[in-house]
């Protein structure tokens, strides 16, 4: 890999010659412009203002504008001359924790590497170093004309700088967050936490931009003369109507891009019921024999009757003399229960009927 700075770290006493390499590179797919009447490409051309004449790179320099518009020339020798020890050195000004870094403030990412066979030796040791501290150096260093800040950790068996965002530089987030006092229920939380679960972790080297295979396919078909069927829209347009749904679904299918089986709606619904079957208390069954060994109120008429009876029994057992008497009582009992329908019997017939059959007497006495 081809080196864009040549330089060396300073730590504390010792000085290790590097080398700045890019450790990352851009694959998006760029585009020219062109004009649509012919397909001529649009080119820009720099050209002075004062004698409109273009101009090559050469002849192009840097100047500051002033607030009135006026130019203050900068040359790369006065950008050079200027007091600043790390114009050609990645000076190490600190060690912490990795977790104090802020993730916004990172930028672009590069490799050091050691310059020579000298610096073997002290880059291995800033390298094993920060392994067996398990922490990052912070360092400031000039690049493309500005002095910049940059962190340094290890990647496999290299040194990797990392270009920092000066605390300043950072925006700060008021008025990001939403206005208006959203409470999350347990249940939802609870559906999120599933959610992450069943999504789990990641191979990172199985992750690629889809936008640019597809841009790539579709400019082989132009250039096939082909036709490329538009693809279906995906998603909803950022609209949830109901979030627990949604995070539902979400887990479901989650789980088929996985290869698991989804577990039905149906299903879980039926699975929470048994549950809560399950937790509530059982109510007590009392059969019906044992009703009636328990005493209902039919029982309780049954036993007293037979109670009765056999009270009646013993005590006629006990007292024959007295037996007429209840005898007598027993007649007189039918007597009264035989009255009513003895005056049933003896009521006054209908006098029609007699009318009737007295009229045939009366003829044959004439």
């Amino acid at each position: 890999m081809r080196s864009i700075w040549n330089g060396a770290i300073s730590f504390g006493l010792v000085s290790i010659p590097i080398k700045l390499v890019n450790a990352t590179e851009n694959h998006s797919i760029s585009f020219r412009q062109i004009h649509l009447a012919d397909g001529g490409r649009i080119r820009y051309r720099k050209v002075c203002e004062i004698d409109e004449e273009e101009v090559t790179a050469a002849e192009i320099g840097k100047a500051y504008e002033e607030p009135d518009g006026s130019m203050i020339p900068i040359t790369d020798e006065d950008l050079g001359s200027l007091p600043l020890p790390t114009a050609k050195t990645i000076e190490i000004v600190a060690f912490v924790p990795a977790a104090s870094i802020d993730p916004l403030q990172m930028d672009a990412a590069y490799y050091l590497s050691a310059n020579g066979v000298p610096a073997a030796k002290p880059y291995t040791l800033l390298r094993e170093a920060l392994k067996r501290s398990q922490k990052v150096a912070l360092a400031k260093y000039a690049l493309r004309g500005r002095e910049r800040l940059g962190m340094l950790r290890v990647v496999d068996d290299v040194i990797a700088m990392h270009g920092l965002l000066w605390p300043d530089e950072i925006r700060s987030p008021e008025g990001v967050a939403p206005e208006t006092d959203v409470k999350v229920r347990e249940a939802e939380l609870d559906l999120a936490d599933a959610l992450m679960d069943t999504l789990g972790e990641v191979d990172m080297d199985s992750l690629h931009d889809d936008y640019r295979e597809a841009v790539e396919e579709l400019i082989a078909a132009k250039a096939e003369g082909r036709t490329l069927e538009p693809a279906e829209a995906e998603g909803s347009g950022g609209k949830v109507i109901d979030l627990i749904a949604a995070l539902e679904s979400s887990v479901r299918a989650a789980k088929e891009a996985r290869g698991e089986e989804p577990e039905a709606r149906e299903e879980k619904e039926e699975k929470e019921e048994k549950e809560e079957k399950a937790d509530a208390p059982v109510a007590g069954v009392t059969s019906l024999s044992g009703r009636r060994k328990s005493g209902g109120t039919g029982a309780k008429k049954k036993a007293t009757a037979a109670a009765k009876k056999t009270a009646a029994t013993t005590k006629k057992k006990s007292a024959p003399g007295r037996a007429p008497a209840k005898k007598t009582a027993a007649r007189s009992t039918v007597k009264k229960t035989t009255e009513p329908t003895a005056k049933k019997a003896t009521a006054k017939p209908d006098p029609k009927p007699a009318a009737k059959k007295a009229a045939p007497r009366r003829r044959a006495s004439a």
